[in-house]
């Protein structure tokens, strides 16, 4: 999802290495290799790389309303300023994309299936062909490189008549549907495939009603009531894919996928500790419910104290029993909480609320540099639900700076490899606590546009892409010094980072 939830973020490529929050994890540390058949790549989404949004039968999706981003209010329709309707043309470059994936050694690559694609409007009862053809191209590509496929079910599009004719998720009849859907890419594809995710980041419903849940209600007119029910709308049909891919795709694996944020208590005092416990647990249960097949105590009580009362079904409680075979998760900071309102400041960086943390650096737009934070939410994450954990997004995003360098135009990024590398050591401490982790993709390996605020400057790639905020540039690819960087990390299995 890059950073929907999060505000900017933007490190100019003057900046120097990123400031050190812990001074060991800047040399290479005595732990060897990663485990053999560890899975490093690279995450993208395809509301903000394919582009092609209306070519070959796509029909709109929510994301084509969002001309300024997730965190920015819809148009009525689609407008030529919104730079995801070209993205960076992946629709029509993906062999020369995954080409140059393969060049740094590519394990996997995880990517999107545009739901608008294969199902124009979303309530269709037949596929559009052609969009279904492009994916098997996709995984032809793929193929033919040796690279394993990770494909997300939902992320953030939501088919736009989906939005205006049902109100988004908020309606019960979206199960089915996305039932449908899924079923439909399951046995297309699903002898293909290994790795499936139902939801991107399927806690952000709390926080961006529209771009995660496709909710056409006003943020400030939605009751907690019509929230809560969309949300759980989501969780059935997720298990529901769960079970689909049990059936149709009887040798893979499905995971659910969720936004991680460790949040620590601002303070020694009690009422501090309860407040991260409290904010830890807001998060958990969607792991819980998708791990344990049921909703914790803990979450029942606070939409009580909401006064929200679930529309349950019995099926609904059957349904919700397919859990999964692994936890995926994004990474890019944590937070604190405190019990006193009147202590600390708001995270700038962050809108799930929490408050910053007074001993951590931060970027010039609020983001709080935390690899550690990493190695604490793998850790959490296995004790609580003892699946195989899969870290697929984390990343740094900066306004990088073409440069020629020996008759080459490539970006100096040092400060995304150290990025990455402290964040990498953090992933090996883990696997040495005894932590089952999958694999490792970062977020936008190539640069795309930003889902937050619908930019390109804002890029995260190891491939620099010539397009511009204003929307001009050759969309020619240059490898960046990271790119060569990751080449050696892939090759060597994580020894040399």
């Amino acid at each position: 999802m890059e950073d929907a939830v999060h505000q900017d973020q933007h490190i100019t490529a003057q900046t120097t290495a990123l400031p050190n929050t812990n001074p060991a994890l800047t040399e290479p540390q005595p732990l060897g290799a990663f485990p053999d058949g560890f899975l490093f790549g690279g995450a993208t989404a395809a509301n903000q790389f394919e582009g092609a949004w209306n070519e070959d039968g796509k029909g709109p999706s929510l994301q084509d309303v969002l001309p300024a981003g997730g965190l920015h209010p819809r148009t009525a329709e689609p407008t030529e300023d919104n730079l995801k309707l070209e993205g960076i043309d992946f629709y029509h470059r993906y062999r020369e994309d995954i080409a140059l994936l393969a060049e740094m050694g590519f394990k996997v690559f995880r990517f999107s299936i545009a739901w608008s694609r294969i199902f124009p409007r979303g309530d269709e009862e037949t596929p559009n062909e052609a969009g279904l053809a492009f994916y098997d191209r996709v995984l032809d590509e793929l193929e033919k490189h040796g690279m394993e496929p990770l494909i997300t079910l939902s992320h953030y599009e939501t088919p736009l008549h989906l939005v205006e004719q049902y109100n988004g998720w908020t309606s019960r009849e979206l199960i089915g549907f996305y039932e449908r859907y899924a079923r439909t890419v399951l046995a297309r594809y699903g002898k293909r495939v290994k790795y499936w995710l139902t939801f991107n980041e399927i806690n952000s419903m709390l926080h961006l009603p529209f771009m995660s849940g496709g909710i056409n209600t006003p943020a400030d007119q939605l009751s907690d009531a019509d929230l809560y029910q969309a949300m759980h709308h989501e969780l059935v049909a997720s298990a529901r894919a769960t079970a689909a891919a049990r059936e149709l795709a009887p040798g893979a694996q499905i995971g659910c996928m969720i936004l991680a944020m460790p949040t620590y208590p601002l303070t020694p005092d009690p009422a501090d500790v309860l407040a991260a416990m409290q904010a830890e647990q807001a998060n958990f249960a969607f792991g819980d419910v998708h791990v344990r097949g049921a909703y914790p105590g803990y979450f029942l009580r606070a939409l009580r104290e909401k006064g929200v009362e679930l529309n349950i079904t019995e099926q609904d409680r059957e349904d919700l029993k397919n859990t999964v075979d692994f936890v995926s998760f994004s990474y890019y900071m944590s937070t604190c909480a405190t019990g006193d309102p009147a202590r600390g400041e708001r995270g700038e960086g962050n809108i799930l609320g929490g408050v910053a943390n007074p001993t951590l650096p931060a970027s010039e737009w609020g983001w709080q540099i935390d690899p550690t934070g990493l190695h604490v939410v793998l850790n959490q994450y296995w004790d609580r639900w003892q699946k195989p954990l899969f870290i697929v997004e984390n990343g740094l995003g900066a306004r990088d700076e073409l440069v020629e360098v020996n008759g080459e135009l490539t970006v100096e990024d040092d400060y995304r490899i150290d990025y990455l590398r402290q964040h990498l050591h953090a992933v090996r401490e883990a696997i040495e606590d005894g932590v089952n982790v999958l694999g490792y993709t970062t977020w936008g390996c190539i640069d795309m546009i930003s889902a937050s605020t619908a930019q390109m400057s804002k890029r995260y790639g190891f491939i620099y892409v010539d397009r511009n905020d204003d929307g001009t540039g050759t969309l020619a690819r240059y490898r960046k010094k990271s790119f060569h960087w990751y080449r050696e990390v892939i090759a060597s299995n994580g020894a040399k980072l």
